[in-house]
């Protein structure tokens, strides 16, 4: 008998009584003032957050932010906001985004717990943009922005086939002799916009 089989046996001789899940009807964390923690955590961990009126601010922030002026390939999937200069409906393979230099994407919600953002893509037609891009900028209502996990997962459907996932800073790695590089193989900066409009 292989130690792999004889492992097995043993573990099957020995089965775990069931266990009962843990309730979640808790007091989960709340925040006296969400957007200020969204803000402070994803500065923490690289990022910036900017609170807008409208979408038309989102474009006039754009503006300042040099990463943005300099960018000579700029897509955009919010319609009149990041004066985009390349159509990514018309592009069939997702390797020709490697050029994007500045992505402007719609985030579903945002949590003031971790600075992150649920992103999906519904309204993309290539995920992989908001991976490929050199710079990236999501943009949330500011009406989806909750307090805890515990609250996004509620409001996040499963049983749905589709890509969806947490963003929280820029791409970032800390592997390599506890040195924290930003940018590492994603995005090398990330802003993220919430708005005070109830739809993008």
């Amino acid at each position: 008998m292989s130690s792999r089989d004889a492992i097995l046996q043993s573990i099957r001789r020995h089965p775990l009584e069931p266990t009962e899940l843990p309730s979640l009807e808790r007091n989960w964390i709340q925040y006296e003032d969400p957007a200020a923690q969204f803000g402070a955590v994803l500065e923490m961990v690289g990022g910036r957050c900017l609170r807008v009126p409208s979408l038309s601010d989102v474009s006039r922030e754009l503006a300042a932010l040099p990463q943005f002026s300099s960018a000579k390939v700029r897509y955009s999937a919010i319609a009149g906001t990041g004066l985009p200069t390349l159509d990514a409906s018309a592009i069939a393979d997702p390797h020709e985004l490697e050029t994007v230099d500045f992505a402007i994407l719609p985030g579903e919600l945002a949590v003031a717990e971790n600075g992150a953002v649920w992103i999906s893509d519904e309204s993309v037609r290539h995920r992989a943009i908001y991976f490929i891009a050199q710079h990236l900028a999501l943009v949330v209502p500011r009406n989806r922005l909750l307090h805890n996990m515990h609250e996004a997962y509620q409001q996040l459907k499963f049983g749905e086939k589709k890509f969806g996932c947490f963003i929280s800073g820029p791409s970032k790695t800390a592997d390599i002799e506890q040195s924290l590089v930003i940018g590492a193989h994603g995005p090398r900066s990330h802003v993220v916009f919430l708005v005070d409009q109830d739809r993008l």
